[in-house]
């Protein structure tokens, strides 16, 4: 099992309240999280696209944003999640040159994970009619990247976008694409994307338990893929949240202060795609944030990997026994930066050479097997 980080540009009311500087702030504070996490041995660090999204998530132009954090790192993968490639949002074409572009100077390091936005608010503010309306935009979309990266007279004639014979220039760094990922939160996406070859970017943020039905999905289908790329990146990645201390007290105190109230009841605001469960109000009114018995009771369920290392190896395990190949956490929420940086430090010295053994990355692994199968 692999691990990574999961950033998203999140700036809360109450810190620009604080320091009017604090967009700044916390853009910085991720960069700082990549390297560390860099540092300590992860080998992912995804970021997010949002757009229009107040508080919940500024990172925007994170294309830009990833190509800084691959010239500071020197290990970890920088990838999208996820990259909307609705054509008004992003034209395919500029999508396609981005991915390749981030191949060469990340030195194959890139992840190109996809998606279709985060609800409403977002995809609208593209003159895009409705959510419901980015389906068959991405279907049609998504299949043309293999084109524009192989093909040297590239042309399409679509509903959403349409191309006149032109060179999609630069191409994939060595033989291959990077890696293609499909973010997915319910059972069917995740058989979609398992049938194309597509990893899985889960952000369910739900139990172990819980997210085994669709992983179980996923391994049944990826056997039978037709991949739209050139090779299957049988992968399942699933995002949740991390405090490793030294002291475990201290880990679970910090847990009742680091914002999840607020942010779980943003993502509801924002992500109207998703069903909204009993006790969750309606925006403005926010959840509350966990007192300690809380706490306790979300670390028992799986809801919040949290404690001392020795608490957080025997917590991640079970996302290892439901099948994920990858845990990403989303870290920290709302707290001091030191807060992050010592989570990552303690996980990656104590937790993580436990669970992930291997020097390569999963996905290096597929892609170098599918240059050879492209070589011969």
């Amino acid at each position: 099992m692999e691990f990574g980080l999961f950033l998203q540009g999140h700036v809360p009311n109450h810190r620009v309240a604080e320091n009017p500087d604090y967009e700044h702030v916390s853009l910085m504070n991720d960069v700082a999280l990549a390297r560390a996490a860099d540092k300590a041995g992860f080998k992912y660090v995804w970021v997010s696209e949002h757009h229009f999204l107040d508080e919940y998530s500024h990172l925007s132009a994170s294309e830009i944003f990833l190509a800084y954090l691959a010239g500071v790192t020197e290990r970890i993968h920088v990838g999208s999640a996820i990259w909307n490639i609705s054509p008004k949002v992003n034209h395919p074409v500029r999508v396609a040159e981005r991915v390749a572009m981030m191949d060469h100077l990340s030195g194959g390091r890139f992840e190109f994970g996809m998606g279709r936005g985060a609800g409403s608010l977002e995809v609208t503010g593209f003159d895009i009619e409705s959510t419901a309306a980015t389906k068959n935009m991405f279907a049609e979309v998504v299949k043309e990247f293999p084109r524009m990266w192989r093909e040297t007279s590239y042309s399409f004639e679509g509903t959403h976008f349409r191309v006149p014979e032109r060179n999609v220039l630069p191409k994939p760094w060595g033989k291959t694409h990077p890696p293609m990922w499909q973010a997915a939160g319910n059972p069917p996406t995740y058989e979609a994307a398992a049938r194309a070859g597509f990893g899985v970017i889960g952000f369910n943020f739900s139990t172990p338990k819980k997210l085994a039905p669709n992983i179980e999905t996923y391994k049944k289908a990826i056997n039978e893929a037709e991949p739209v790329g050139e090779w299957v990146n049988d992968n399942v990645m699933i995002t949740n949240s991390v405090i490793c201390l030294s002291d475990g007290r201290k880990a679970r105190e910090a847990a009742t202060k680091m914002g999840s109230g607020r942010l779980q009841s943003l993502v509801f605001r924002y992500h109207d795609t998703f069903p909204k469960p009993d006790g969750v109000p309606d925006w403005p009114q926010t959840l509350p944030e966990p007192d300690l018995e809380q706490v306790e009771w979300r670390i028992k369920e799986g809801y919040l990997l949290c404690g001392d290392p020795d608490e957080v190896l025997e917590q991640v395990k079970r996302y290892e026994e439901s099948g994920t190949d990858q845990v990403v956490f989303g870290m920290p929420v709302d707290l001091p930066l030191e807060v992050g940086l010592e989570s990552l430090e303690l996980f990656g010295k104590h937790v993580l050479p436990k669970l992930d053994k291997d020097p390569v990355h999963r996905t290096t692994t597929f892609r170098e097997a599918a240059v050879v199968d492209v070589t011969r």
